[in-house]
C-alpha cells in the first residue's frame, strides 16, 4: 500500500505544500507552514457521487418566510451588521487582543437576553467565573445569558441540540475550538476550518445568529486562513488604539447590508457605551486655532464624520536627513502628495521633517483627504492657522488638480450641522450649495495662495 502524502499548509494563506520550507512560497510569510493530517485510504477513494438523497431546487420568486432582523440591543452595533441580526448569519469578529470584543458582545448577549431570547455565550478562553466576573464590572450579572466554558465542538453542539434554538450564539474564540474529527491541535488551519463549518452549518439549520471571535495577526488581518472570512456571511473588524478612549466596530464584508458602514463606541468603566455623534469626538480640544490643523468631512459607509487632520513642519540643518512620518494615513500618499506640493506648487520640504497625524488614533482612507492634508501641510509650512470655521476636501491629481468626489452634499450638510461655516472643496462638487459658504479650487497653487495670502 502507497504511502499517504504529507501535506503541510500555510497557517498565515491556506496555501498547500507536499514538503515542508521556511517560507511560503505563496505568501511569502516565514515559519507558517503546518503538516496536516494525511488522507486515509478511505478518504481518499471514497465516492460521493451517489447514496446521497435527492434535493429539491426552488425558484428565486417563490414565496417564503421573510427573515426579520433582530437587534442587538446597542445602535452603533446595529448599523455596523446593516440593521440588527439576521437569523442563521454567521458573523466573523477580529481585533487586537484587549480593544472590547468580549466586552461587546456580552453586553449584545445581555440585552438579547433581557429582550425575552435565548442568548448563549461559549468562552473557550476564560473560566465562567472570569466571564462572570467581567459580567458583574459590567452591571450585567443579573442578565439571564446561557454561560458555558468549552472548546469541544461535539460537546457544544450536542447541547444545543437539546434545547430550542437561541436568538444568539457566541463562540469566543473559534481559534480555541477542537473537532475530534480531526488530528491536530486548536487553533491550526484545519481545526479552525472543521470547528468553522460545523458551527455554520448548525447556524444555518437552527436559524441562530453565530458570531465568531477570531484573533488577529500582527498585521491586523483575522488569522488563519483566508477560508475562514469566505465561509461566514459578515466580517467585522473592532478597531482602536487601547491607549485612547474610543473604538471604532467597521463591516468589511456584509451578504445582508452594505459594507463600509461603522459604528463608534467609547470605552469606559462599565463598559462600552455608544456614540451617536462622533464627529463631536474627533474633533474635540480645537478651542484655539493652530498652525497645521484641518478638517475633514470623512464618509464612512453612509455615515459622514468630522475628523481633524494636524501636520508639523520642522526645519533641519543643512545635510541632515529629513524625516516622513504618518499616523493614520498611507505614507505613500503622503509622499505623493508632497512631491505634488514641490513640483506643482514650488514648496520646499526637502529639507524639513514632516510629520502627519489623525487626531484619536482615526485611520483614514478616503481620497478626498487629499485636500485637508494638504491644506495642513501648506499651514504648518507658512505657520499660518486656517479658519476656525472651515472644512477641507477634494482628490488631488498629479497635475496638481482638485477632483470631485463622492457625497459633497452630505458633507457638507454634516458640517453645517456642527458648526462650520465656510468649505473648500473641488470647483465642480456636485451637492454643493452655491454662494459665500462653499469655496471651490480647481488648482492646488489655488490652495497655497489662499492659505499663504490668508
Amino acid at each position: 500500500m502507497a504511502k499517504p502524502k504529507r501535506r503541510y499548509i500555510c497557517q498565515a494563506c491556506g496555501s498547500v505544500s507536499h514538503r515542508w520550507q521556511g517560507q511560503c512560497a505563496d505568501c511569502s510569510e516565514w515559519n507558517t507552514l503546518a503538516e496536516e493530517a494525511p488522507e486515509t485510504v478511505f478518504s481518499a477513494k471514497h465516492d460521493l457521487s451517489s447514496g446521497g438523497r435527492k434535493i429539491m431546487f426552488e425558484a428565486l420568486d417563490a414565496p417564503g418566510e421573510a427573515l426579520v432582523r433582530r437587534s442587538t440591543g446597542l445602535a452603533e452595533f446595529d448599523r455596523a451588521l446593516g440593521g440588527g441580526l439576521v437569523p442563521g448569519s454567521a458573523v466573523l469578529m477580529g481585533g487586537d487582543p484587549g480593544i472590547g470584543k468580549s466586552t461587546l458582545l456580552l453586553q449584545a448577549a445581555a440585552a438579547i437576553a433581557r429582550s425575552g431570547a435565548n442568548a448563549v455565550y461559549i468562552s473557550g478562553e476564560e473560566a465562567a467565573g472570569q466571564v462572570r466576573l467581567r459580567a458583574a464590572r459590567l452591571g450585567l450579572g443579573d442578565a439571564p445569558i446561557l454561560l458555558a466554558a468549552a472548546t469541544s465542538v461535539r460537546d457544544i453542539l450536542s447541547t444545543l441540540a437539546g434545547m430550542p434554538p437561541p436568538a444568539l450564539l457566541v463562540i469566543d474564540s473559534i481559534q480555541t475550538m477542537h473537532s475530534d474529527q480531526i488530528e491536530g491541535a486548536p487553533g491550526t488551519v484545519s481545526q479552525v476550518r472543521a470547528s468553522a463549518f460545523e458551527l455554520i452549518r448548525y447556524a444555518k439549520e437552527s436559524g441562530a445568529a453565530l458570531v465568531l471571535v477570531g484573533h488577529v495577526t500582527k498585521d491586523g488581518s483575522i488569522a488563519g486562513p483566508r477560508v475562514l472570512e469566505h465561509m461566514v456571511d459578515v466580517v467585522m473588524s473592532f478597531e482602536g488604539e487601547r491607549s485612547h478612549q474610543y473604538r471604532i466596530l467597521r463591516s468589511i464584508k456584509n451578504r445582508f447590508g452594505p459594507v463600509d458602514e461603522i459604528g463608534v463606541f467609547a470605552m469606559e468603566g462599565a463598559g462600552l457605551t455608544e456614540v451617536g455623534n462622533p464627529s463631536l469626538l474627533f474633533l474635540s480640544g480645537r478651542e484655539q486655532p493652530v498652525a497645521g490643523s484641518a478638517v475633514f468631512p470623512a464618509i464612512e459607509g453612509t455615515r459622514p464624520v468630522l475628523v481633524e487632520v494636524q501636520a508639523l513642519i520642522v526645519r533641519l540643518a543643512s545635510g541632515a536627513t529629513p524625516r516622513r512620518a504618518v499616523v493614520g494615513w498611507d505614507s505613500g500618499r503622503l509622499a505623493m502628495l508632497l512631491a505634488v506640493l514641490e513640483a506643482r506648487c514650488g514648496l520646499n520640504f526637502s529639507s524639513a521633517e514632516v510629520y502627519l497625524n489623525v487626531a484619536g488614533g482615526y485611520r483614514l482612507t478616503d481620497p478626498a483627504a487629499d485636500l485637508a492634508v494638504a491644506a495642513a501641510l501648506v499651514s504648518a509650512l507658512a505657520d499660518k492657522p486656517l479658519g476656525g470655521d472651515s472644512v477641507w476636501f477634494g482628490e488631488v491629481s498629479l497635475a496638481g488638480e482638485i477632483r470631485p468626489v463622492a457625497h459633497a452634499g452630505v458633507r457638507l450638510r454634516e458640517a453645517a450641522k456642527l458648526g462650520f461655516a465656510r468649505a473648500f472643496g473641488p470647483a465642480d462638487s456636485t451637492g454643493a450649495p452655491k454662494g459665500g459658504k462653499f469655496t471651490g479650487l480647481s488648482l492646488l497653487p489655488n490652495l497655497v495662495d489662499r492659505v499663504v495670502g490668508g
